[in-house]
């Protein structure tokens, strides 16, 4: 599902829409995530930084992401 129809489904009276598109938003944040916090990493970041920017712990940050990936 692209950003464009994410939005206006989000909008629908349809709960399997509405949650059709939840759904979606899911899946971009999450790799929208993995992209960041490895660019982060790139640039020297520490876990506690990310974590930060994040609104998490390092700790969680780090278990979530700091596998080899």
């Amino acid at each position: 599902m692209e950003e464009q129809q994410i939005s206006h489904s989000l909008q629908s009276e349809d709960p399997a829409v509405g949650l059709r598109a939840v759904g979606a938003l899911h899946r971009l944040a999450e790799s929208t995530e993995t992209r960041y916090v490895a660019l982060a990493r790139e640039r020297g970041w520490t876990w506690e930084q990310i974590g930060d920017a994040l609104g998490v712990s390092r700790q969680s940050v780090h278990t979530k992401h700091g596998k080899a990936r």
